[in-house]
């Protein structure tokens, strides 16, 4: 087997057997020079090349070792990465910073949410926080959100100057309650500002000096009045909220308790009408400018009309809040009001008897009648003068201010029991109040 071709020379033998075929003839190899001439035979260069002659000995040559200094010749992989250019080492670095970039924002971030480096967060978790109009209607926030827009400041300009106080509107049409001491009675110009700062005159539909009510009444429409609750159904301890001007700051808020019920008041100024009420004493602070506001429930139910204070300090100096306030019980300033509404004059409930005067001391174990109406209501239960009220409808009686204040707190026509003590015997009897004939 060849690689294709068998030369030998035209007329030769076929060479024995072990010595190579298609040896090409000996003799001198000619050279083809630039300008022509003889050229050495094609297959000159094959005379060395073993797969050329299919007979020529094969033998695998290894490289020498290079000799001691030679530096030894480079090799290089031409699979082997090359070598990174120029825009390469530009792009790394600048993908690397973006990264670095977005990584401490978002680090950043999370840290700012939690609350700081570290993830510390300060505090508990806030929970969700309504808003105002979101309330609950018994919060106290609620419960101020639905009284103040009823809430008025009354303001009165006479000569002698300007009288400030509160009220509270009790009906579509303009009525406003407020106390009678805020009104005065100089017969001045009245005017009213509203919660949301609006102002409107007011006139004076009438006064009862005695129990310290006033009503006045501003012609606007769209008013909304108050809720009336039920002062009887009062215990000590409810919580209450006090709402009006005091100090001329409008839209006041105060919380407390009721203190204490039917305490009974005897207040006026020098040379006016003394008043008797049996009030709702409460710690909710109240200042000058209160007066005539309303004492609200826990669920915005007007039960009391604020009118007086207690203060330690010494006659004609400016009074402040020490946690003792009273309140005219809204049953009793609702009735008044319809009178006055009605008849323009409120009426006066009466027993029918004198309390006070000389041998009225009882040693705080009830009060004594000094006198007895013949035709009045407790002489028409068997009273009579001489004898002491214990108890009236269970309220233990100790001062004269107490049996006139608390007849005043029932409407003509009340039936109350009263227990009395005769000598040495006691006795109990029920008397039907009237209204006075004034």
């Amino acid at each position: 087997m060849t690689d294709g071709w068998d030369w030998r020379q035209p007329g030769s033998k076929p060479a024995p057997v072990g010595q190579p075929t298609g040896t090409p003839p000996a003799g001198p190899p000619t050279t083809h020079g630039a300008g022509g001439g003889t050229a050495s035979p094609w297959w000159s260069d094959a005379l060395a090349d073993p797969w050329r002659d299919p007979y020529a000995p094969a033998a695998v040559v290894l490289p020498t070792a290079p000799a001691a200094g030679a530096t030894p010749e480079p090799v290089s992989d031409p699979d082997a990465p090359g070598r990174p250019g120029l825009r390469q080492l530009l792009l790394i670095p600048l993908v690397t910073a973006l990264l670095a970039g977005a990584l401490g924002g978002a680090l950043g971030y999370a840290f700012a949410v939690r609350g700081g480096a570290g993830g510390v967060t300060l505090g508990a978790r806030p929970a969700d926080a309504p808003g105002l109009a979101q309330r609950r209607p018994e919060s106290l926030a609620g419960v101020a959100e639905k009284v103040l827009p009823s809430v008025v400041t009354v303001r009165v300009a006479t000569l002698g100057g300007v009288s400030e106080g509160s009220g509270f509107i009790v009906s579509a049409d303009g009525h406003v309650i407020t106390n009678d001491h805020v009104v005065g009675s100089g017969g001045g110009h009245a005017s009213v500002i509203f919660n949301d700062g609006s102002t409107a005159p007011a006139r004076v539909v009438g006064q009862d000096p005695e129990s310290d009510i006033a009503v006045i009444k501003v012609s606007r429409t769209g008013l909304r009045p108050i809720e009336f609750g039920d002062s009887d159904a009062l215990a000590v301890g409810d919580p209450v909220l006090a709402i009006g001007s005091p100090l001329s700051l409008a839209n006041t808020v105060t919380a407390g308790i009721v203190s204490a019920l039917d305490r009974t008041m005897q207040a006026g100024e020098p040379g006016g009408p003394v008043r008797y009420y049996a009030a709702i004493q409460t710690d909710a602070a109240v200042n000058h400018g209160n007066s005539g506001g309303p004492l609200v429930d826990s669920a915005g139910r007007v039960i009391g009309v604020n009118s007086t204070i207690k203060s330690l300090v010494a006659e004609g100096q400016e009074a402040g809040n020490i946690g003792l306030a009273f309140a005219i019980p809204i049953n009793q300033a609702k009735r008044i009001t319809q009178d006055i509404i009605g008849t323009g004059k409120a009426r006066r409930t009466v027993i029918g008897a004198q309390v006070g005067g000389a041998g009225s001391a009882t040693g705080g174990a009830g009060v004594r009648l000094a006198a007895v109406e013949p035709s009045g209501p407790a002489a028409g239960a068997g009273l009579r003068a001489g004898d002491v009220i214990l108890r009236l409808n269970g309220r233990p009686m100790t001062e004269p201010t107490d049996l006139i204040a608390l007849v005043r707190k029932f409407a003509p026509g009340s039936v109350v029991t009263v227990e009395y003590r005769r000598g040495a015997s006691r006795q109990n009897a029920s008397v039907t109040l009237a209204a006075d004939a004034k």
